[in-house]
């Protein structure tokens, strides 16, 4: 794996907590060099303390385009011609290729052009594009290095974002470097199971403890998630685990299809290469296994949804999105997902404490084409997780989910995973008397389980719940299954504070009349 998951979400929620859609105002000197990494990360901590959330149009130029400065000067640019309101309900709808659409994303790069000339080697538009033209959302990623030119564009009334890209995690704390989030990237398997996390069923498969809570094998009488697709983006499906590949029908698992893809692209202009859509983190691998692996007869572990098909794309290298060419890998799956008629679910055990506009815009545009968009609320070590839910999961359109302890006494989150207003469902994960023995899932390779636990295990395990339903009743919308998972959740009807409806029972979901 080329970047291990280092800081994974412990760096991600160290300085972050999120509110669903919610900005706030902060001022930054602004001055003719760039900020340090020094001056800007003082500045984010002391934002964070007081505002507890960071977005980019909080900032003045002078602190965007020093952030770009310190990162790869790439800058994500959403547009629109003025006066265009609500789009984010509408961006599925759009043509960017229509003559007024194409007219301010013409005047926009001729005016970036214009004023990088004397800075950079440009002589073209396209060599201010290191990720080439985009091609359905209004969203581009631009190379800038003229402060003035960032100024402009924040006072364009065209512009609706302008966002450094490549502002990466690590500067937000380099003496956490070593630290890793047991959620992030680790594909070995785990060969000291207790026998009591598991139960083996036909044929010859391993059911994770953790199903009991929701009472998965119930729902399994009346669905097992036939002709829904659920697509898993993450890091990735390992080419190694035969559970995704040539045993993804076997045994109780027939006549269901595994697609593997990759939008995630390394370089610029010329050299820019998609990269396989093979995992080399482990997280997407275990991910697919929590929602998808099948019901076989290798002694493998056995996903909730083990007869949906499976769509894994490859956006990111680990579990945070904090690159360039992470961001668009994230936009362009979720276009992909939002394009795929049999898609319904799709499940994001990743993100950031970093708004991302071009996040955001894939979003809007999967979410408007009627996908259920489940995302992981956060997960990181013991003595961060009081952080909140984190981005894309704190947003409104996203159904953000985390992990808890078993037990019968009041609900307690698991020691890595982050709970808050935003979040709508919980899944049983870990263990109260050992936070070791999380759920079992696919590791990379073998057919060996592993232990994964967080909020990331629990988004995936909600997903394949989700499909359930949906298998169930193929023609209820979105809102429909979101209402099945609701009424037959432990807090229905008085939402909790930090854990929403609660753990859903997949039984009753399945069966709901709707």
């Amino acid at each position: 794996m080329n970047r291990i998951c280092t800081i994974a979400f412990l760096a991600t929620i160290l300085f972050f907590g999120c509110k669903k859609d919610q900005l706030n105002t902060s001022e930054t000197p602004s001055q003719s060099d760039p900020l340090s990494t020094t001056e800007m990360n003082d500045h984010l901590r002391k934002s964070i303390e007081t505002n507890g959330v960071f977005h980019w149009s909080t900032v003045d130029a002078t602190f965007n385009w020093s952030a770009g400065m310190q990162s790869d000067s790439i800058f994500s640019i959403g547009y629109q011609p003025a006066g265009t309101t609500d789009l984010k309900s509408k961006i599925h709808t759009i043509n960017i290729e229509d003559q007024t659409w194409k007219a301010v994303r013409t005047d926009i790069l001729e005016m970036i052009l214009d004023g990088e000339k004397g800075n950079q080697a440009v002589s073209t538009i396209e060599d201010l594009l290191p990720h080439g033209m985009p091609n359905v959302l209004p969203t581009m990623a631009v190379r800038i290095t003229n402060k003035n030119t960032i100024e402009k564009l924040m006072e364009m009334s065209e512009i609706r974002y302008v966002e450094p890209m490549g502002y990466s995690i690590p500067s937000m704390s380099p003496d956490q470097v070593s630290v890793r989030s047991s959620s992030g990237c680790d594909g070995s398997p785990s060969y000291n199971l207790n026998t009591a996390d598991y139960s083996t069923i036909a044929p010859n498969v391993k059911q994770s403890w953790n199903h009991n809570s929701s009472d998965v094998s119930g729902a399994w009488s009346t669905s097992t998630g036939d002709n829904v697709t659920i697509c898993v983006i993450d890091s990735g499906a390992s080419d190694d685990q035969e559970n995704l590949g040539s045993a993804f029908n076997s045994g109780y698992s027939t006549g269901r299809t595994v697609t593997k893809l990759s939008t995630l692209y390394s370089g610029w202009w010329w050299w820019r290469a998609l990269q396989p859509p093979h995992d080399q983190c482990g997280h997407g691998t275990s991910m697919c296994g929590f929602a998808t692996a099948p019901r076989g007869s290798d002694g493998n572990a056995v996903g909730v949804a083990y007869n949906s098909d499976l769509i894994s794309i490859r956006a990111v290298e680990d579990v945070v999105i904090n690159t360039s060419d992470e961001k668009s890998g994230v936009k362009n799956a979720l276009i992909i997902a939002g394009n795929n008629s049999g898609v319904k679910v799709i499940s994001m055990s990743i993100g950031t404490p970093f708004w991302s506009g071009t996040v955001a815009d894939g979003i809007y545009y999967a979410h408007n084409k009627g996908k259920m968009i489940v995302a992981a609320a956060g997960t990181s070590f013991s003595w961060t997780s009081w952080w909140g839910v984190i981005f894309p999961a704190n947003m409104s359109q996203t159904v953000a989910v985390t992990g808890v302890k078993d037990g019968s006494g009041s609900m307690s989150k698991c020691d890595e995973c982050h709970s808050g207003s935003e979040v709508d469902f919980v899944m049983v994960m870990q263990r109260a008397s050992n936070n070791s023995r999380n759920a079992l899932t696919l590791a990379l390779d073998t057919n060996q389980p592993k232990y994964v636990g967080g909020s990331s295990a629990a988004t995936a395990s909600v997903a394949g719940i989700a499909a359930l339903i949906w298998s169930n009743h193929p023609s209820s919308s979105r809102s429909d299954i979101f209402n099945a998972m609701k009424w037959n959740s432990s807090f229905y009807p008085n939402e909790s504070s930090n854990f929403g409806w609660g753990i859903i029972d997949a039984k009753d979901a399945v069966n709901e009349n709707l």
